[in-house]
């Protein structure tokens, strides 16, 4: 299944009815409910009343009898149970509308109903259903029923984004000529209705993506002051703020994304993330936990929950949580890695040290694969090896302090186990 390609960054952040007619009690008959406007005027199947002299018409041979007769000899008429919509009384009542689809949280559809709308809000649906085809399909029908409305254009773009060769990260793709399109079409539906809020998310994220954090915050903010209640808004502007060095900000715009969007994993994760900068980590926990509730086929989910619980030192509630990761997305090698630091900190040093070395044929990258390849391979006494993983480790980032302590430690153990060196003479 697709993942819609939202702002990802370091920090390993997710970057978005017909009511029913009670019957009434007492005697009165129920009037047949208006046709809505433009609708098609409902079928009725009413049942004849009796003539007024009392003689009605002749029953046909091989007919059956009547079940009951009324005063005038005559049968009552039998209203069938699979005719709804027509009442014993003879009045016609419009049979009940299928339920109209819930808009679709962050979607770009307004609600009217019109037909380019109805297009708009399938293309929403689509989209948030990882079906990019089909809702790159509706958007193109959307924009040609309505070429002067912002919305499909915007959905045009988002699907252009998610089904694109590039990272989301923020700086991932400075003057990329494919971003730097997109950005160019955003502008043009701007240019269209310039207090349109969605496109002002979509040009921050464009942004963000080339690099241009000043001008990302400044849509992002002007989204936000102009849709101050959708959640997709507020979430995009905190997940910037975070890439962006401003944490405590960011938290504040976060915690509102999950409030207005309560049930939607994504907010939970960032949300939970934004409180691990900022140190709270049982606050992160109990995000990722309700995120891991409402998706729990989610490995993201799970692998950050489990990276909480390793932050609390709870080792025992990570295990399972990184475990259910792994076996999620086997291939993913930072889940691979921090299962390992689980399995090394329970004392399972064989699989800590497997699963540390799949990490690191995986992403030969992650410096933190073999960085916790070399704390198992020196807690299993193999200090050759273990040398070689923290120098690879120093050689992807030279500044990284955990590498240059860990060989300074490994250095120290050397030193014991060797014993002191002889004095020259």
């Amino acid at each position: 299944m697709l993942q819609r390609r939202k702002l990802a960054l370091t920090v390993w952040l997710s970057l978005g009815s017909a009511s029913m007619l009670g019957a009434c009690g007492g005697s009165s008959p129920v009037r047949a409910a208006e046709p809505r406007a433009g609708a098609p005027a409902p079928t009725t199947n009413l049942v004849p009343s009796a003539p007024a002299n009392g003689a009605g018409p002749k029953t046909l041979a091989g007919a059956p009898k009547c079940a009951t007769t009324n005063a005038a000899g005559t049968c009552n008429p039998v209203v069938s149970p699979k005719a709804p919509d027509a009442q014993r009384d003879g009045t016609a009542v419009e049979a009940p509308l299928p339920p109209t689809p819930k808009p679709v949280q962050g979607g770009l559809s307004h609600g009217s109903g019109e037909p380019f709308d109805v297009e708009l809000a399938a293309g929403d649906r689509a989209y948030q259903a990882d079906d990019l085809a089909g809702a790159k399909g509706h958007y193109e029908k959307a924009r040609t029923l309505a070429p002067k409305d912002p919305a499909p254009q915007i959905g045009l773009v988002r699907v252009a984004l998610a089904d694109s060769d590039v990272a989301t990260d923020f700086a991932a793709a400075p003057k990329n000529p494919a971003m730097l399109a997109l950005l160019r079409k955003v502008d043009a539906a701007l240019k269209l209705d310039d207090v349109y809020a969605p496109g002002y998310v979509e040009r921050g994220r464009l942004l963000l993506i080339l690099g241009s954090a000043a001008e990302a915050l400044s849509a992002l903010d002007r989204a936000q002051r102009l849709a101050p209640e959708d959640a997709e808004t507020q979430s995009a502007l905190g997940v910037a703020l975070l890439a962006t060095g401003k944490p405590a900000e960011a938290l504040t715009r976060l915690r509102r994304a999950a409030e207005l969007d309560p049930d939607n994993p994504d907010r939970l994760t960032n949300l939970g993330t934004a409180h691990l900068i900022q140190g709270e980590v049982a606050e992160a926990v109990r995000a990722f936990s309700r995120a891991a509730a409402l998706a729990p086929n989610d490995a993201k989910v799970h692998g950050d929950l489990g990276t909480a619980y390793l932050a609390l030192n709870q080792t025992a509630k990570a295990l399972p949580e990184l475990d259910r990761a792994v076996s999620l997305a086997p291939d993913h090698a930072t889940y691979l890695s921090n299962l390992s630091y689980a399995y090394f900190l329970t004392g399972q040093l064989d699989l800590a040290i497997s699963t540390a070395s799949r990490a690191s044929v995986l992403d030969p990258k992650l410096g933190s694969a073999w960085i916790n390849l070399g704390t198992a391979l020196t807690k299993k006494g193999d200090l050759p090896a273990a040398e070689r993983a923290y120098q690879r480790a120093l050689a992807l980032d030279p500044s990284d302090p955990r590498a240059k302590a860990n060989l300074a430690e490994l250095a120290e153990i050397k030193r014991a186990k060797n014993g002191p060196a002889p004095d020259k003479k």
